[in-house]
């Protein structure tokens, strides 16, 4: 099961972006045991500097052993493209993360109903981990054909997981749109600003060929002289467009390309009541027996106004 999910991955992942060893969200899953820390910060903000919203739908009850949506929409412009890996623009991936309570999951093909499967057909639901079925991963996928991620999930039955209680639980969601800004090594990726690393003149703007063996797509070196005399040199991947020419005097920090980045990361949360059908029963037995104590008190004293009336004409 584990190299299948591997497989279907790094297909994924393929397909989804030009350079995949990068791709979302295989660096969480090797690096954290869960994708939301104790802050309550899901760690694709990590990578994904931008800040984007999100929104999760959920129902505000579910019973035991039913299949509900949670739905995390994802607005952007469309008509923006992002930065890929090689330097050329395409449409911006869409991925998510739910945080589900335990006992959740996603709900077998056999148990979603008709017209559900054909809103998440041809979305690929991966569990975080081998033991975290609550915790499930879609992406990356096209958010031209995605601006909104469906998940069918499948409640649990307290009477079968002891567990499991009926109960308002969290839901917690991540949405990302475009590719992520920082690699887990502290390498900055093409879809990012470069700035200058200090202050001076450029002396110097060269091209850097490209070696797409190693999966390098060309860039440029730029050369700049200190105040003191040393030379520094900050490598720009294929992609963000230079904002400086040769003789141009930059100071530390000072932004050397535009900024290329479109997309970003956003998270919400939401709560789901697990209703025990009994208490809905129970519910509607006392609602019954006050309308039928109602009635009874008024045909009550209409009988007692017909008395009080007889006994005065008497």
């Amino acid at each position: 099961m584990k190299k299948l999910y591997s497989l279907v991955l790094a297909v994924l992942m393929i397909w989804g972006v030009a350079q995949p060893v990068h791709a979302y969200p295989y660096y969480a899953q090797e690096a954290y045991k869960s994708p939301r820390e104790a802050t309550g910060r899901i760690v694709c903000a990590n990578c994904h500097l931008a800040n984007k919203p999100i929104k999760l739908e959920l129902p505000q009850a579910v019973k035991p052993d039913t299949v509900f949506e949670a739905v995390v929409k994802l607005p952007y412009d469309h008509s923006k493209q992002q930065v890929l890996a090689d330097g050329s623009k395409g449409g911006l991936n869409v991925g998510a993360v739910v945080v589900l309570p335990e006992g959740f999951k996603i709900a077998p093909e056999d148990r979603i109903p008709p017209e559900l499967q054909e809103k998440v057909k041809d979305i690929y639901y991966q569990p975080y981990s081998e033991t975290q079925e609550n915790i499930v991963l879609v992406g990356p996928i096209s958010g031209d054909d995605y601006p909104e991620i469906i998940f069918p999930v499948l409640a649990p039955d307290p009477s079968k997981d002891k567990n499991v209680h009926f109960l308002k639980y969290p839901v917690y969601a991540g949405g990302n749109r475009g590719r992520g800004q920082i690699y887990p090594t502290g390498e900055k990726s093409n879809n990012v600003q470069f700035t200058a690393p200090a202050g001076g003149m450029i002396t110097k703007i060269e091209e850097i060929p490209a070696n797409e063996d190693e999966g390098f797509y060309g860039g440029h070196a730029v050369t700049i002289k200190t105040e003191s005399g040393e030379t520094v040199t900050e490598n720009i991947p294929a992609g963000p467009a230079l904002l400086v020419h040769v003789g141009d005097i930059v100071k530390a920090g000072q932004p050397l390309t535009e900024n290329p980045n479109v997309g970003g990361f956003g998270q919400a949360e939401g709560h789901v009541v697990l209703q025990d059908p009994q208490r809905i029963q129970w519910l509607l037995a006392f609602f019954a027996a006050v309308i039928v104590t109602q009635i009874l008190l008024v045909l009550k004293k209409k009988q007692y106004e017909k008395v009080q009336a007889a006994e005065m004409n008497f």
